[in-house]
């Protein structure tokens, strides 16, 4: 069974193929039909939801084909990587608080849920519980003590 992400990305795919193949091109004979194409904004409409589906579609199997390339034998099983759970102390801040790496898919900030690609989540990958480490986000520079870290083979 693929995972949630996968799925939801194939969903998409599919609800989008469906719209590019079948809804789309109806639309546009439609709009054709109601004559001069230069100044038929249903026709335009169509046609810039045509050009932003396909780019969509684009993405969505390029996004697809990246998370197939994923192998959880390469994740290492001592340090930060996707999937690890870390509590880290804010310094600047006076707190502590707990993520878990994810996909960029899956982040919810709010629900602790970082992507790997995100400035901090880039900034904990490879380190250790006992590390320290500076993140530029886009709110400024912060200070993280690594107090923590749950490795992707630690919660199996």
């Amino acid at each position: 069974m693929p995972s949630p992400i996968v799925q939801k990305l194939q969903e998409e795919i599919q609800a989008l193929e469906h719209e590019l193949n079948h809804e789309l091109p109806k639309e546009l004979k439609r709009a054709r039909a109601l004559g001069d194409l230069s100044e038929n904004a249903e026709y335009i409409m169509a046609k810039q939801r045509q050009d932003y589906v396909s780019a969509r579609l684009i993405q969505l199997k390029g996004r697809l084909a990246d998370l197939s390339l994923i192998n959880l034998n390469n994740i290492p099983k001592d340090r930060i990587a996707f999937g690890s759970r870390v509590t880290l102390y804010d310094v600047d801040r006076d707190v502590e608080i707990k993520y878990r790496l994810v996909t960029s898919e899956e982040a919810d900030v709010g629900k602790g849920l970082i992507s790997t690609t995100s400035p901090i989540g880039r900034g904990l990958m490879g380190k250790k519980a006992g590390d320290t480490v500076k993140v530029n986000t886009p709110n400024g520079s912060r200070e993280f003590e690594i107090r923590a870290v749950l490795t992707f083979y630690d919660q199996a």
